[in-house]
């Protein structure tokens, strides 16, 4: 698919840049297709649930009680939106970013993939819908700012001792907005952009929202490095004020794009069934991980694949920030065979082979998660019509 295929070999050099560092590489050489891997541990998505994601990394093996990597040769795969919803997306990244420098050393991996609402927070766009919650907000604020901030609210007694009204309008503050941003993208943006959106392991392609048939015949490297010079073309317009809009876009805010397609996890099953044959064809895979989408249902691998165990949707709703009931888990591929993890661990128990796993119509899939998700494409020209194009 027109990535170098890297093994899973210990020590191997080749998954690092030059200096040994396990960071990702800039976007035209990063790796995006592994092969020889034995086993697969990919979790959905987080939004700001710091306990839930550490919970999950302890119940499947991947660290100990001190947060270090205790996965050994596993390859973890977080199919993006860590932020937004939930208070602690900060302290998520930071902790990938330190479980990405141990793995290689063990033999293992850690992919972050982006998410539509790391997109979103890059493009200044989760105010628009209230996505960022306080602590979110001022986590990712310079500290400075922030102490100065508070200090001159509390000299006046009039404000009392409560901060809390400070940051209800801060939060819809536009200068303190952008600030957030650009400081934002500064420090994890630009880290974030230079991460995949989509890759394959073995037979099995991982990504956010889904591989629509448009996009199936993109090369999964041109996939990624076109994302990655997208988006830090905007936070430059971003940093420097120029306006950008998605007309000028290939795969950034596009509804049919990887980061926000729906389609795979929602769409009718009978009618989709050769459009996906097709679109894995193209892949040259076998199977397909999505999340984006949540299930509402019992947690287990019957109820989490599509098209004859061949598409599998692991946003269980981990995050407890959702509004509905949290449903903490991953999916674990092993030597061919898929199984879910719970923190009770039974559909570990009772894992089903991929050739045994079937889909059942008890399945309920959540369509009104994002706001900002398909309903907002209809009208796409009236949401910009204040931002001209380049």
């Amino acid at each position: 698919m027109g990535c170098a295929a890297a093994r899973s070999i210990p020590g191997s050099t080749a998954l690092r840049d030059p200096k040994g560092s396990p960071s990702p590489p800039s976007a035209a050489g990063r790796p995006c297709v592994w092969t020889g891997v034995d086993k697969i541990v990919a979790v959905g998505d987080l939004h700001g649930d710091y306990d839930n994601f550490v919970l999950v990394l302890k119940g499947t093996g991947l660290i100990d009680d001190g947060l270090r990597w205790t996965g050994g040769k596993t390859h973890l795969v977080q199919t993006g939106d860590i932020i937004d919803r939930g208070p602690d997306a900060k302290k998520i990244l930071d902790l990938i970013r330190s479980l990405e420098k141990e793995a290689p050393a063990a033999g293992g991996m850690v992919h972050f993939l982006i998410g539509n609402h790391e997109e979103m927070n890059i493009l200044e766009l989760s105010f628009r819908y209230g996505y960022v919650t306080q602590k979110q907000f001022q986590s990712f604020l310079p500290a400075g700012y922030v102490a100065a901030k508070e200090a001159r609210f509390k000299e006046k007694p009039e404000n009392g001792g409560d901060l809390t009204k400070l940051w209800e309008d801060l939060l819809t503050d536009p200068d303190a907005q952008r600030l957030y941003t650009r400081t934002f993208n500064k420090n994890y943006g630009t880290w974030i952009a230079q991460h995949n959106a989509v890759i394959k392991i073995n037979d099995t392609v991982f990504l956010h929202g889904g591989v629509s048939e448009q996009f199936s015949t993109w090369k999964l490297e041109t996939l990624n490095s076109v994302l990655t010079r997208e988006l830090t073309r905007i936070m430059d317009d971003i940093e420097y004020g120029r306006p950008w809009s998605p007309r000028n876009t290939r795969i950034v805010y596009q509804s049919l794009g990887p980061l926000w397609y729906r389609g795979l996890a929602s769409n009718d099953e009978a009618l989709m069934q050769e459009e996906f044959d097709r679109i894995l064809a193209n892949l040259g895979a076998k199977s397909m991980v999505v999340a984006h989408t949540p299930i509402q249902s019992a947690v287990s691998l019957e109820y989490m694949n599509r098209f004859g165990k061949r598409l599998f949707m692991i946003d269980t709703s981990i995050s407890s920030f959702m509004g509905m009931e949290s449903h903490p888990s991953a999916l674990i591929i092993e030597k061919g065979e898929f199984r879910v993890w719970t923190p009770e661990d039974k559909a570990a128990r009772s894992g089903l082979d991929a050739r045994d796993a079937h889909p059942s119509a008890g399945r309920k899939v959540n369509h009104e998660k994002d706001h900002s998700g398909d309903d907002m494409f209809a009208d796409h020209r009236l949401f910009w019509s204040g931002i001209p194009p380049f």
